[in-house]
């Protein structure tokens, strides 16, 4: 298990199935980072409950309004353009570099923000990522599982 926040989303993203779920639970308003969050709080065994819940989408919610989906947004405008122009397919890359670096720091605050928090409580780890993902809109509940696959092998 990755010790920290940001090795651990790595890993987890690279396996098999977690990018389409992610991307699927983040088309439905679910944030991956917080999703991401959850899955390392649950699997280091710590307890979920609503005012943990809180502060993490309270660390969550401006920073990805007035960061990382801006430049989401900024690289997704440009996706068609950037086939056929070689120079703005560098920059829409070195935007996607800034996106990556923005949800990095997401993580890093995520990660601070729940250091104090007790390990080896008797957790969920369901309960935590349907924490997390209870305010998307038609919540995928297949790729929610997925991840909880991937993240505890079962």
């Amino acid at each position: 298990m990755s010790s920290d926040l940001w090795s651990f989303s790595l890993s987890t993203y690279a396996k098999p199935g977690v990018e389409p779920a992610c991307l699927q639970l983040q088309s439905t308003g679910v944030n991956v980072c917080l999703l991401l969050c959850a899955a390392w709080l649950g699997q280091r065994g710590i307890a979920c409950n609503e005012q943990r819940l809180q502060q993490l989408r309270s660390e969550t919610t401006s920073w990805d309004a007035e960061v990382v989906r801006p430049l989401r947004a900024l690289r997704m405008q440009w996706k068609d353009a950037a086939t056929k122009d070689g120079e703005l397919s560098k920059l829409r890359e070195q935007v996607k570099t800034l996106e990556l670096e923005a949800e990095r720091h997401l993580l890093q605050r995520l990660e601070r923000s729940a250091q104090n928090w007790p390990q080896e409580e008797k957790t969920d780890l369901s309960a935590w990522l349907e924490g997390v993902a209870a305010d998307a809109a038609h919540l995928d509940r297949d790729a929610l599982h997925q991840l909880r696959v991937a993240v505890t092998g079962t």
